[in-house]
């Protein structure tokens, strides 16, 4: 009998029914056996959990699925197949490039090459012609099983040293090798059966990488791919990627003019004055609520003594990322966090359990040492500020904490704009700090924010922090992209780390619960955000110029300058546009520096104390009398509304 079993595996079938076939049968076969349309429309197989290649021999029992178009798994097989068919290309086009690696990533792939110089956009559509050659032929994708010896000699033949230094690392044994047609790539697979089964991709560009991420490595060239299981989907996709150039923060800061880098500041970024003026908004708006929601500010030094980051743990676990600096023969660290400095403050003084919850908020500038090849625009710098606070709560007080910050969270979110945010709650890790029992409380507290109010979040199981729980929070720009802003993390390593303590009501000394928190988040990459989520057009509240005077004609200069000087009484920013330019010239001029408010002052509006008035994205409003516009800016800025006024009929 137990002969008998060693040669049958039991397949259980989605549907619950069970099938038992010879050990060695492959998927392909069994698919077919449940009907030929499901095995026509077959990429692959998943047995037990594992996804295997149509034609592996299905070696043990378990649940089985035909993976089709439609099936979960079908994209990352379908992609990391298309990674493969370029680089077939590549070697068809460039015999002597060397090949890399080739992930499927989200929305599509990249692979890497080392041509031994840039990739134009020409030898793009060169290699994108070939794919689509490559998916005609529709050559079977076989898989070789070899050993190491035999995966070396292959690919030194081929002059790929990448793909040899892969396979030396590879512990000793049997791997696996993919051939289709003329081309070999080393892979565990799985993969679609034939080239043919392609089809829906487009090359979207190419980037220098360094080999294996490592930038005392090789600069390679990486070829990135969109792909998909269906032609609209890949359109929806690429128009999404237009959009997405066409708000790219890095572009528009430099038309904009908000903001600039140079090599002498590598990573770090000059805001010029319109930049400054968002910058510094952006910080006043996040002070304005700290007195509703309990802050006390505070400003901490920029340097210490390496022993505080040795208390904290940043120098044993973080020291690559910053930047020291010696004096007075002692070695000094720029500090990366501010919460080293915030415990100092905390454990310097003495506080009883009717002083907390104590929350320190602090807008001090951090330095992390980012490299280069990772730092990008605003959105990966190595200076920055963050809209930081550490609460210090007792456990009692922590659920009521967490539902201030959500209160805090949403009112933020919504003045922006973003009003899908999700939520996900990270659990305790394998290795964690502190008792079993306070990690629940946190987690139960944490979940209870946000069930009392009836919404959805995430759990990611064992992701949290090795100090506590966390909350992470991330919204959804104007065009369908993801960005993680805001945290709560609750921390119960460091008030041990450095000996907190505030005096109970019974006289006992007890440690409080640290509570770090962002909303924002790094101020320099919501400022990115922002820009993108807008695509430049911000909100007149946050309008860097909200109102641009024009005269129609020298003599409505002195007129012009009134109306300038009602609207700056009023605690608006303006300009008067006096070039000596044709009046056309001069509103393009404005609608692409994209202010809010063009006014236009003629011998009409003069006569009659208004202006006429052109809002952006709606045009010509005609004229309107001057105090009129002036209380209707000032409500919506002192609103910070998203939208400004109503469009009124025009004066005759």
């Amino acid at each position: 009998m137990s002969a008998i079993a060693e040669q049958v595996v039991r397949l259980t079938l989605p549907d619950g029914s069970v099938r038992e076939v010879a050990a060695g049968t492959t998927g392909e076969a069994v698919a077919a056996s449940i009907g030929a349309r499901l095995a026509k429309d077959a990429l692959a197989v998943k047995v037990d959990g594992e996804v295997l290649d149509l034609k592996r021999p299905i070696m043990k029992s378990g649940a089985f699925e035909v993976i089709t178009p439609k099936h979960p798994d079908a994209l990352e097989v379908y992609r990391h197949s298309t990674a493969h068919l370029t680089a077939h290309a590549v070697k068809r086009l460039f015999p002597g490039v060397k090949i890399g690696i080739g992930p499927a990533i989200e929305h599509g792939y990249y692979y890497d090459f080392d041509p031994g110089r840039p990739f134009t956009p020409e030898d793009l559509e060169k290699i994108e012609a070939e794919m689509r050659k490559i998916v005609a032929e529709n050559a079977p994708v076989e898989r070789l099983e070899m050993s190491k010896a035999e995966a070396v000699e292959i690919f030194e033949g081929q002059g790929d040293h990448l793909k040899v230094e892969i396979v030396s690392g590879i512990p000793e044994g049997s791997l696996s090798c993919y051939r289709q047609a003329d081309f070999i790539d080393l892979c565990r697979g799985p993969h679609v059966p034939s080239t043919g089964r392609l089809g829906v991709f487009k090359l979207t560009h190419a980037a220098g990488a360094y080999w294996k991420g490592d930038e005392t490595k090789p600069m390679l060239q990486r070829i990135y791919g969109a792909s998909f299981l269906s032609q609209k989907e890949l359109d929806e996709h690429l128009h999404r990627m237009e959009q997405a150039r066409a708000r790219d923060h890095r572009k528009l800061g430099k038309e904009l003019g908000l903001y600039l880098f140079h090599p002498w500041a590598p990573a770090s970024p000059f805001f010029l004055p319109k930049g400054a003026t968002v910058y510094t908004l952006l910080v006043d708006y996040m002070r304005s609520l700290y007195p509703k929601y309990g802050y006390q500010e505070v400003v901490t030094p920029q340097v210490f003594d390496v022993e505080l980051f040795k208390k904290s743990g940043h120098y044993q676990n973080y020291h690559e990322n910053m930047f020291f600096t010696v004096a007075d023969e002692r070695e000094f660290g720029v500090k990366p966090m501010n919460c080293p400095g915030h415990f100092l403050m905390f454990s310097q003084q003495a506080f009883s359990y009717r002083d907390l919850p104590v929350r320190y908020a602090d807008f001090g500038r951090l330095h992390r040492y980012e490299r280069s090849g990772v730092t990008q625009g605003l959105t990966r710098v190595r200076t920055f500020c963050q809209d930081d606070a550490h609460l210090f709560v007792t456990l009692e007080e922590m659920p009521a904490e967490m539902d201030r910050f959500i209160d805090l969270i949403d009112e933020v979110y919504g003045t922006f704009g973003f009003t899908d945010v999700k939520v996900a709650l990270a659990t305790r890790p394998e290795k964690f700090m502190g008792t079993v029992e306070n990690w629940d409380l946190a987690e139960k507290a944490l979940a209870a924010a946000f069930e009392r109010r009836g919404r959805a979040y995430e759990i990611n199981a064992g992701d949290g922090a090795f100090y506590g729980p966390k909350l992470d929070f991330q919204v959804t720009d104007a065009i369908g992209r993801a960005w993680q802003l805001g945290t709560l993390q609750v921390d119960f390593s460091n008030p041990e780390r450095f000996d907190l303590e505030y005096t109970a009501e019974d006289g006992t000394k007890k440690r409080p619960v640290v509570l770090h928190r962002a909303v924002l988040g790094s101020l320099e990459r919501f400022f990115g955000i922002l820009v993108e989520h807008t695509g430049g057009d911000f909100p007149l509240w946050l309008a860097p110029e909200q109102a641009r005077v024009i005269p129609v004609s020298d003599k409505l200069l002195d007129y012009a300058r009134t109306v300038a000087a009602e609207l700056r009484d009023a605690g608006l920013r303006v300009t008067i546009d006096e070039r000596n330019e044709k009046l056309g010239a001069k509103i393009r001029h404005g609608e692409l520096e994209k202010v809010p408010a063009l006014l236009v002052v003629g011998e009409k509006e003069r006569e009659a104390g208004a202006v006429s008035l052109r809002k952006r994205h709606e045009g010509d409003l005609g004229s309107r009398p001057l105090g009129e516009v002036v209380s209707e800016m000032k409500q919506a800025v002192a609103a910070r509304a998203a939208t400004w006024g109503a469009k009124a009929p025009a004066t005759k």
